[in-house]
């Protein structure tokens, strides 16, 4: 599976990694949800943590299709919000 994390490129990883990322993802929408931005700031960087630290980052002028596209370390939150879908950023 290939994620984009915007504004960095692009990062392969595999599907087995999805339940880990789901929780992570959770987390996220909980503290959009509640409107805490310190919250919100954490679980987006554990988040993109986590997809650099198991994913294979892809060469710069790889164009290759992305099964998710996360928003850049630094979005702001009401950004974030707009980009979730009804099962956060990560559809289980």
């Amino acid at each position: 599976m290939i994620v984009r994390i915007m504004g960095e490129g692009q990062v392969e990883l595999d599907q087995s990694e999805l339940p880990a990322l789901n929780e992570l993802d959770a987390a996220l929408e909980s503290a959009i949800e509640a409107d805490d931005e310190e919250r919100f700031r954490r679980a987006l960087n554990a988040l993109l943590d986590s997809v650099r630290e198991r994913g294979s980052e892809l060469p710069a002028d790889s164009l290759e299709p992305s099964d998710l596209v996360l928003p850049p370390a630094d979005a702001h939150i009401d950004e974030v919000r707009a980009m979730l879908g009804d099962s956060g950023l990560i559809p289980e």
